[in-house]
């Protein structure tokens, strides 16, 4: 699956890197939105992956690498898998798309803000809802935005493209070379 789909994998990867660098609104990133696309071609595995992958290289690459990074990380494999089984018998619609990125963002607030903030950083309940309002609506937003523009060009750019594979592309490197 991965070793096909390779340069897909990197497309997309490279995607949310160079998104997440580009100065934003807090909390208003493309990795669930970019990998509901690979969650309904390779299912929860893919989406899984691709979760992992994503924090994981943009920690790499801005080198924030700490405890928030294994939740942050196990959160997003968490939604990967939730993806792949909520993508499993619907269709690539931005309606689903939209669906989907609501509810998991709502869903990854929840473990990441509140559970987070109330656990690790020891604020109350109260302290840790006040400050997280804003930002869920900062990623609601974002993630609407990009469920309805990023996911339907990811999956018909990226995801389905045949020229994109990594034996399409070997073949073609080698007819050259």
């Amino acid at each position: 699956m991965i070793s096909e789909n390779f340069i897909k994998y990197i497309i997309g990867l490279v995607t949310v890197v160079i998104l997440r660098l580009v100065p934003h609104p807090p909390n208003v990133e493309p990795i669930m939105t970019t990998m509901m696309p690979f969650s309904k071609k390779w299912g929860w595995l893919g989406g899984m992956i691709f979760g992992l992958l994503a924090i994981l290289s943009y920690d790499i690459v801005t080198r924030t690498i700490g405890l928030w990074s294994l939740i942050t990380i196990s959160t997003y494999s968490l939604l990967g898998i939730a993806a792949g089984l909520y993508f499993k018998n619907r269709k690539s619609t931005v309606k689903n798309y939209l669906i989907f990125a609501i509810v998991g963002t709502i869903v990854y607030d929840a473990i990441t803000g509140i559970g987070m903030g109330v656990l690790l950083f020891h604020q109350t309940l109260i302290q840790t809802l006040v400050g997280q309002i804003p930002f869920t609506l900062y990623h609601l937003g974002g993630n609407i935005f990009f469920a309805i523009t990023l996911s339907p060009l990811v999956y018909n750019l990226v995801v389905k493209n045949p020229k994109l594979k990594t034996s399409y592309l070997k073949r073609l490197l080698f007819q050259v070379g």
